[in-house]
């Protein structure tokens, strides 16, 4: 199944577009293996630094996008369908098209790719007037 940021847009909490997004696979598994080189110079192009500018300026620069879940340090671009080495050296739509990027926080990028809801960072909740239920 092909995801999309149009159909992430389209889940209101945190949790649930965690969830569309989540891949499962396995820690230590790596992406591009001895080919790693690659998307390091994939990262460095400056293509790569325009298409990131522009995505971390529609999503505000919030984890998935989230109002009021701002990065202050560690702000990765996700490709929500992964690319391969094969993407980078065919130079690929997919790498660049802002309907497969979103901007998430480390602990979230590893949790998408690697592990479950414990690794998220869950913000407290807000207390309101009136509310007498303990935390």
């Amino acid at each position: 199944m092909i995801k999309t940021y149009r159909q992430l847009r389209r889940y209101q909490t945190f949790e649930e577009k965690y969830a569309y997004l989540r891949l499962g696979g396995s820690v230590g598994r790596d992406t591009f293996g001895f080919d790693r080189y690659a998307n390091q110079v994939l990262y460095h192009s400056s293509e790569w630094r325009q298409t990131r500018d522009k995505i971390i300026i529609r999503d505000d620069g919030c984890d998935l996008g989230i109002e009021g879940r701002e990065i202050f340090k560690g702000l990765i671009l996700h490709h929500i369908n992964p690319i391969t080495i094969e993407d980078i050296e065919n130079h690929a739509d997919c790498i660049f098209d802002p309907n497969n990027l979103i901007c998430t926080s480390s602990n979230t990028h590893q949790a998408i790719h690697y592990g479950d809801q414990s690794m998220l960072i869950i913000l407290p909740q807000t207390r309101m007037r009136g509310d007498t239920k303990l935390w």
